[in-house]
């Protein structure tokens, strides 16, 4: 299902992995990766980041990243197996991935753009959802009084974001009050050097 945008292009694929795939694939992450919850600086502000996260990647995929320099953790066998499917599905050779793990509805991603120069005008970035459904938002950067789209990610779901869409457009992951059981989001980019 393409979203309705004028400039850019996003996707959204539901069931993307199978429920298997996506069980193998959440206990994997859960229990193998080195979750962190580091500060970032907003706005002049160092304020610790509202989730966990991880950079994993092969070994010279390295960025920075609001103010933190991120080396790569080495891919899971499972998460690299993931990685070379979407780089034959989407004929692109990722080499990183941002892995965030939002521990319940608080938890949460606000208004931006992944424009880093580290990956190139026009990136696509490939967004894997897994656990609980968390609501996306993708709003105009300049139009101000257009109302955003939303669509519920959810497990197993993937969502593409890939031509002039970071250019034109920011997107959040909101936090919400209801109670939310945790999420895991891969996001697949290919860091250029």
């Amino acid at each position: 299902m393409y979203l309705p945008l004028e400039k850019g292009t996003v996707w959204y694929q539901p069931k993307f992995l199978s429920d298997e795939e996506s069980a193998l694939l959440w206990q994997e992450l859960e229990t193998c990766i080195p979750w962190k919850q580091e500060p970032i600086v907003l706005f002049g502000k160092e304020i610790m980041q509202p989730r966990l996260t991880c950079w994993a990647g092969l070994p010279e995929a390295k960025i920075r990243y609001s103010g933190i320099v991120m080396n790569p953790e080495p891919f899971t066998p499972i998460l690299n197996n993931l990685r070379l499917r979407l780089n034959e599905v989407l004929q692109i050779n990722f080499n990183g991935a941002l892995l965030n793990y939002y521990r319940n509805g608080k938890d949460s991603m606000g208004w931006h753009a992944d424009n880093e120069a580290y990956q190139g005008k026009n990136p696509t970035i490939s967004s894997i959802s897994l656990g609980a459904a968390r609501r996306f938002d993708l709003k105009s950067k300049t139009d101000t009084g257009e109302k955003p789209i939303s669509i519920l990610l959810e497990h197993g779901s993937l969502l593409v974001m890939a031509g002039a869409t970071q250019e034109h457009y920011k997107h959040q992951v909101p936090n919400t009050k209801t109670d939310l059981g945790a999420r895991i989001n891969i996001t697949f980019r290919r860091i250029l050097y």
